[in-house]
């Protein structure tokens, strides 16, 4: 077998010789049917029985690594995938750049480490259970086919992680494996480890806008993870940024069409302002100024899971080789910051102020603006969109202090613009700048489900091109 194929022989799908490794195959085969029970009772309510167009990895070769067929989800072969292994990888970065990378766990960093897959592991089944029952209100079956995708390979990159603490984590491994179904979103005896994984994904505006956001802070997550000296984290992470990258596009695309579908809505009835948030809402479409809320939202929650501008836990991540920054080896720098700055904002008296901090503890912060980069990329194409359109809008994102709880910005409150404002005057203004309950209620009166082959909802435009190349009316979900 080539060693990028991947083997169903075994009950585990894999392309890491399970067969060969009696004692992790027998702990994930014990782990499985828990794996099962938690599928079926958080994982997508009510379409168990489904048959659905998916797609499953038979390669970690990036051609051609992927075929479609219709599977129940249930049935769906999650498996243990790596990335091809670079012959003479050294480690990239830290203390013991330039050392070989490591095939086993250094014992010095055991811990940290373990920390490091655990937390990962947590974000995976944490959106599942986030999503379960938006397949109820789906705008039509080409969505709700790409909600399932990005469920099942949520899953499987639980999978990834869980094979890394079974096979290499011993009993603290197996036990982690099992918290990690036991913990569940939103719960208030067991939550998920990070706090935008316990909020509700209630509608599909948010949804579209968590895998945007969110899904692309794991993007960036993984990047960093990807660069690990601990080769098997390294090659585990490099093949999940494969499957990432469908989730990110549902996001986009997903709110790019609902873009296009309130343009040509407002320009059959003749409105020209983007702002008549009443008219354009008699047209059973979204308006403009509610999206920005909701971006205002889904940004602000997520750069909090960067966690603290100033970390000294990320600094000795990053020291001890275990997790790097985003796209590691492309920076022009000696990878071991040792005297090097970074310029970060903090909050000054009435203002920010542009500081000059030690790169070692600021990584988070240069992630975390990585990142930003990259979402304004993507909300340019919206923009240039709406000027296609003739749309007179333009989305922005919000100042980095808006709607923080964690980091320097927690302790302050500002608007959107980035101007600091008291507490008071904060919470007078919420409704202007974050989605209102009226907000909510208006988009929960659109989620009404469009099951028809070839339909779709009202509010949002079909796609420019089908799923694997499929016609329009092409029957993405056979329901059961």
């Amino acid at each position: 077998m080539s060693v990028l194929e991947v083997n169903y022989d075994t009950s585990i799908p894999n392309n890491v010789d399970l067969g060969e490794d009696r004692k992790v195959l027998k702990a994930l085969e014990r782990w499985h049917p828990g794996y099962l029970n938690w599928w079926q009772g958080m994982g997508p309510d009510g379409f168990q029985d489904s048959l659905v167009y998916l797609r499953t990895a038979v390669s970690v070769d990036l051609d051609g690594w992927a075929k479609f067929g219709y599977v129940k989800m249930p049935e769906y072969r999650w498996g243990v995938l790596l990335a091809p292994q670079e012959e003479g990888r050294k480690i990239p970065f830290g203390d013991h750049m330039g050392e070989p990378a490591w095939q086993e766990v250094p014992g010095e960093y055991r811990s940290m480490l373990r920390r490091l897959i655990v937390v990962q592991g947590d974000t995976e089944p944490a959106s599942v259970e986030q999503q379960r029952y938006l397949g109820k209100t789906a705008p039509s079956l080409y969505d709700l086919r790409n909600l399932f995708q990005v469920n099942v390979e949520e899953g499987r990159h639980l999978w990834a992680m869980v094979y890394l603490l079974q096979k290499y984590f011993g009993r603290d491994g197996r036990e982690e494996a099992n918290e990690l179904l036991r913990r569940q979103s939103g719960s208030l005896d067991s939550p998920r480890m990070l706090g935008a994984f316990n909020e509700e994904t209630p509608d599909w505006v948010s949804f579209y806008m968590f895998t945007f956001f969110t899904d692309r802070d794991g993007k960036m997550q993984l990047e960093s993870l990807a660069q690990s000296g601990f080769d098997p984290l390294s090659r585990t992470c490099r093949f999940m940024l494969t499957e990432e990258a469908h989730h990110m596009f549902v996001g986009e695309s997903g709110i790019m069409r609902i873009i296009r579908r309130t343009a040509e809505a407002m320009k059959e009835a003749g409105i020209t302002d983007p702002n008549d948030v009443e008219k354009i809402r008699a047209l059973g479409v979204i308006d403009l100024p509610t999206l920005q809320k909701k971006i205002n939202l889904h940004y602000s929650l997520t750069i909090d899971l960067f966690g603290s501008e100033i970390s000294t836990n990320a600094a000795n991540y990053f020291t001890s080789g275990l997790k790097g920054r985003f796209k590691e080896t492309r920076i022009d720098d000696d990878h071991q910051l040792k005297s090097t700055t970074y310029r970060i904002m903090k909050p000054g008296d009435a203002d920010f102020i542009m500081s000059d901090e030690p790169a070692l503890t600021t990584v988070n912060a240069r992630l975390r603006d990585d990142y930003s980069e990259n979402v304004q990329s993507c909300m340019d194409r919206w923009n240039k969109t709406l000027e296609k359109l003739d749309m007179d809008y333009q989305f922005e994102l919000p100042h980095l202090a808006f709607n923080r709880a964690v980091g320097l910005f927690s302790s302050i409150s500002a608007t959107p613009e980035g101007k600091i404002i008291s507490a008071e005057e904060w919470q007078a203004n919420r409704d202007t700048w974050l989605p209102s309950s009226s907000d909510m209620d208006y988009i929960y009166s659109l989620m009404k489900p469009e099951y028809e082959t070839g339909k779709y909802a009202s509010w949002i435009a079909p796609p420019r091109v089908g799923i694997d190349n499929k016609p329009g009316d092409f029957e993405y979900v056979k329901l059961a």
